[in-house]
């Protein structure tokens, strides 16, 4: 279909609809000259005659009643899709689709679906649970959340965490009978809890060395347990299996309650936490603004609660 016959066919709908040039006119707020030169263009363009007219009435051909009886359906179920779509750049809804790392869903999404779910009922929350990185928009997502250090450059991110570090945890009763590691390199004397990445890949542990100028390194995990799980690795920690190291707000909890210690804090340096992520900022639909609005604001609490963990003894 041509498109530039579109707008003809609104206008030949409204004065269908109407029966009247005058008062299809005054409807869309046009001279009711320029709305019949723009359906005689359209009957030429046709080469169909569409209306009958005299001085005092107007009716359609035959030609004119079928286009009207499949064209204005059309038309009003187009306006009305794109009047909900308007209505819902104001008011959250309809269904949001959010790409995450299954341990940002667990930690902070999940805890929070309740009280979510309850300030935007119109709105249903998707997620895909993924640990490889993905293309949202090639996955049909709204939104993505990962790592700062992951993230595409073209991408609006947020953060939605404070700054993060790895830690290094296990049991007291673990400690108790193994001791603890002072460096890095002591680890080669413990069972160390291996992750098993979406690639394959056994994940190396992660290091800074203190100091200012204190260089980057990894240190190749040895242990009896590998896993691609990373609560089931958490599991296996607390039952005194052996040390793991993971993202510090996947563990605090163990940490607060005294179910874990964690050990090397000096040589775990923070870096950028986890981000929300969409693909651009000009008419960011409501329901992806709604649902940045509320991380970010988890993200304020969030940091009042790590604070006093910060502060808490650690075995060095």
């Amino acid at each position: 279909m041509d498109p530039s016959l579109l707008p003809s066919l609104a206008w030949f709908a409204h004065v269908a609809h109407h029966r009247s040039f005058t008062k299809a006119a005054a409807e869309m707020g046009v001279s009711r000259a320029n709305l019949s030169q723009n359906v005689k263009a359209l009957e030429r363009r046709l080469n169909v005659k569409l209306l009958y007219r005299t001085t005092r009435d107007m009716s359609l051909t035959e030609e004119g009643q079928r286009l009207y009886d499949v064209w204005y359906p059309a038309l009003i179920a187009v306006e009305r899709t794109v009047r909900t779509m308007h209505d819902a750049r104001d008011e959250p809804s309809g269904l949001v689709r959010v790409n995450t790392s299954r341990v940002a869903a667990k930690t902070l999404l999940e805890p929070h679906l309740e009280e979510f779910c309850s300030r935007y009922p119109k709105l249903q929350l998707e997620l895909v649970a993924d640990d490889a990185l993905a293309n949202i928009v090639a996955d049909g997502c709204d939104a993505g959340i990962r790592v700062g250090e992951s993230l595409a450059e073209h991408m609006v991110a947020v953060p939605i965490t404070p700054a993060l570090e790895m830690a290094v945890v296990g049991t007291p009763a673990y400690f108790m009978r193994h001791g603890h590691p002072s460096t890095p390199a002591d680890l080669a004397q413990h069972n160390c809890l291996r992750f098993r990445t979406p690639g394959g890949a056994i994940l190396p542990w992660e290091f800074t060395a203190p100091g200012e100028d204190g260089h980057a390194f990894t240190v190749e995990p040895q242990g009896s347990v590998i896993t691609n799980d990373d609560d089931g690795m958490i599991r296996a920690a607390l039952q005194n299996v052996g040390l793991i190291q993971h993202i510090d707000i996947a563990v605090q909890r163990h940490l607060e309650s005294g179910a874990l210690v964690r050990v090397l804090q000096p040589w775990c340096k923070p870096f950028a936490g986890f981000y929300i992520y969409a693909p651009t900022r000009a008419q960011m639909p409501a329901k992806v603004r709604a649902l940045i609005d509320f991380l970010v604001e988890k993200r304020e609490g969030m940091a009042a609660l790590r604070q006093p963990l910060s502060n808490k003894k650690r075995v060095r």
